[in-house]
């Protein structure tokens, strides 16, 4: 059974930063492109960043510059550190192994006041 657990959110002053961490488990980790995506209340799930097996990544144009996604194969982890946070950065953030159809973790709210 895969399973993901996301970790890492909270409220955070605009312009500060978090780091949300990603568990998984059940599933052959390193051979997966793995991401995260977030989501607003009424809005569709939206892309943030991806990392491949080949540590190829791919980020949203609204976090490049801000957002850097890192995996570590060997804890079977993927991380997202937010610097620089933004109002309109505020969204429940979801883990994800082969997405945006495969599996999903169930989300951490992160928190950006003005």
């Amino acid at each position: 059974q895969v399973r993901l657990v996301e970790s890492g959110g909270g409220l955070v002053q605009a312009g500060g930063s978090l780091k949300l961490s990603c568990k998984v488990t059940g599933i052959t980790f390193y051979i997966n492109t793995v991401g995260w995506y977030r989501q607003i209340p009424g809005k569709e799930r939206e892309f943030v960043a991806t990392i491949s097996s080949s540590f190829v990544t791919d980020y949203a144009d609204s976090v490049k510059g801000r957002f850097t996604i890192f995996r570590d194969n060997a804890e079977n982890t993927v991380s997202l550190q937010m610097n620089s946070l933004k109002f309109e950065d505020t969204a429940v953030y979801y883990c994800g192994v082969r997405p945006p159809h495969g599996w999903w973790g169930q989300g951490t709210q992160v928190t950006v006041s003005s």
